[in-house]
């Protein structure tokens, strides 16, 4: 099957529902990057919607864990309550739940079963991607795949990974054969979404303007841009 992988959600569930008119389950296997919750208004929706897919498609859909999921479930596990995570995004989610009570659980139980990468011979896709470090494929280092910035490791296969919003188009690094494809969709640019060959050749492109109703007031903030 091909691969459809779409980057970082963030409660944005109108852009979602667009961009996933383009996904064919009959010759498309779905990856999400993680990162469905935070920052859009329509957080437990989002989450349901993916839940539900995960459900009616066990065998041709992957939904990862971000590092906004991470931070979600620390905030409401043993060691929680997690202040940090309450001040860049989480505040607005916790608000949306009191809304959506018998959801929570529901998701929670979810969203800590979720992957931390998916892979074949050619493509691996995680949230933020494996990077030259000893720390790669731990969730809570900040050289880890829920939470690398900076350079990543150049693999004998293609990295495909959200978390770094790159400047409104999906930016291919040739140096580390790796294709980022968060567009910012809670930062009122749009929501990508690629095709690619099982052997990780690009197909389609695809970028959903991002719709207003998803947005709370426009945010400030500042884009990473791709070297040149």
């Amino acid at each position: 099957m091909n691969l459809f992988i779409i980057g970082d959600v963030h409660g944005c569930l109108h852009t979602f529902r667009e961009l996933l008119t383009h996904w064919q389950p009959a010759t498309d296997y779905l990856i999400q990057v993680g990162d469905l919750v935070d920052r859009g208004r329509y957080v437990p929706e989002t989450v349901e919607l993916a839940r539900k897919l995960s459900q009616k498609h066990p065998d041709t859909t992957t939904f990862l864990k971000g590092n906004h999921e991470a931070e979600m479930l620390l905030h409401y596990g043993p060691d929680g309550p997690n202040p940090d995570w309450l001040g860049w995004g989480g505040r607005s989610t916790t608000e949306q739940y009191e809304a959506h009570p018998k959801l929570l659980a529901r998701h929670l139980t979810w969203l800590a079963q979720r992957p931390l990468l998916w892979e074949n011979e050619d493509v691996v896709v995680s949230h933020a991607g494996l990077a030259d470090s000893p720390h790669a494929l731990d969730p809570k280092h900040p050289d880890g795949l829920l939470w690398r910035r900076g350079p990543l490791k150049k693999l004998d296969k293609l990295q495909v990974v959200g978390h770094t919003p790159t400047d409104d188009q999906p930016y291919f690094d040739v140096e580390t054969n790796t294709l980022y494809i968060d567009t910012g969709a809670y930062q009122e640019c749009s929501l990508t979404g690629v095709r690619l060959s099982p052997t990780g050749e690009v197909l389609d492109m695809i970028q959903v303007p991002t719709y207003e109703e998803d947005l709370f007031a426009k945010p400030r903030f500042s884009r990473i841009k791709p070297a040149q």
